[in-house]
């Protein structure tokens, strides 16, 4: 993260504006009978402020398995082969997407599932050679989600990206990384992770506030590791990019700003 990131100032919502928040719901996190009925709630309460982008790593798994694959993880994020891209597409673009949109229109919101492969709203660069077709978020179009929010419909991104121009096919891109790149781009001021743990843990206990200095220190420690260390890395850069404010949290921070590990560029809510 570079000097001039770190001291970039936090962006705010215009004045009579209403603050959008990015909410990244991980696999493991939609096995929380409570999930849909929260986001929901979020919903009802401010229409059009919400854009959901999920995960669905336990989906791709059984996936996987099923067709004789063995999953693979380097440093939290997923190994996908050139093979493995259309088993990817149908877990995330196909059962966990549609799922949730279902629940979401079952309950009176109105959902639109999308990929990032639509429209190219999520374009990326590969990420290295080891992890195959993984990428790493180089652009977003935001038009297609501010277009159906300002219809009056919820976003639901499955997290793939179209590759670099003049290539053709899909790359697999890690939940987080997506949600912090769309969070930018859209200008939100909140994006909250909600995962299967109430945030971020140092030696036992759940901490409640995070700077960047802080949570870097953690990354750098070994402290948060794995998929919780892709969500931190992932917050560092949404709050570098002028996201205002970043939470890792359960489903029951969604409506509750005092609960989960919130993280600021400096220690302050903004």
């Amino acid at each position: 993260m570079s000097e001039a990131a770190v001291r970039r100032k936090p962006r705010s919502a215009p004045a009579g504006a209403t603050s959008l928040r990015v909410v990244k719901v991980g696999g493991r996190a939609q096995e929380d009978p409570l999930l849909v009925e929260r986001i929901v709630a979020a919903w009802q309460a401010a229409p059009g402020t919400l854009c959901i982008v999920h995960g669905g790593a336990a989906e791709i798994d059984r996936l996987q398995r099923a067709l004789g694959a063995t999953p693979r993880f380097v440093g939290g994020r997923r190994v996908t082969s050139a093979e493995d891209i259309d088993t990817v597409r149908m877990a995330l673009s196909g059962a966990a997407n549609k799922r949730l949109v279902a629940a979401f229109n079952a309950a009176g919101v109105p959902a639109v599932g999308v990929s990032g492969e639509d429209a190219a709203m999520l374009r990326a660069a590969r990420f290295d050679s080891e992890l195959g077709q993984v990428g790493r978020p180089r652009s977003v179009r935001p038009d297609l989600v501010r277009l159906l929010l300002g219809a009056g419909y919820l976003p639901v991104i499955a997290p793939l990206a179209a590759p670099p121009d003049g290539e053709s096919g899909a790359l697999n891109v890690n939940g987080d990384d997506a949600a912090a790149a769309i969070a930018e781009a859209l200008g939100a001021t909140e994006l909250f992770f909600v995962t299967d743990v109430p945030g971020v843990k140092r030696d036992g206990a759940t901490l409640s506030q995070l700077d960047a200095a802080d949570a870097a220190a953690l990354l750098a420690s070994g402290v948060a590791e794995g998929g919780m260390a892709v969500k931190v890395a992932s917050a560092l850069g949404a709050l570098a990019a002028g996201t205002a404010r970043v939470r890792i949290g359960g489903s029951e921070a969604i409506a509750d700003p005092t609960l989960g590990t919130t993280l600021t560029l400096h220690g302050e809510e903004s």
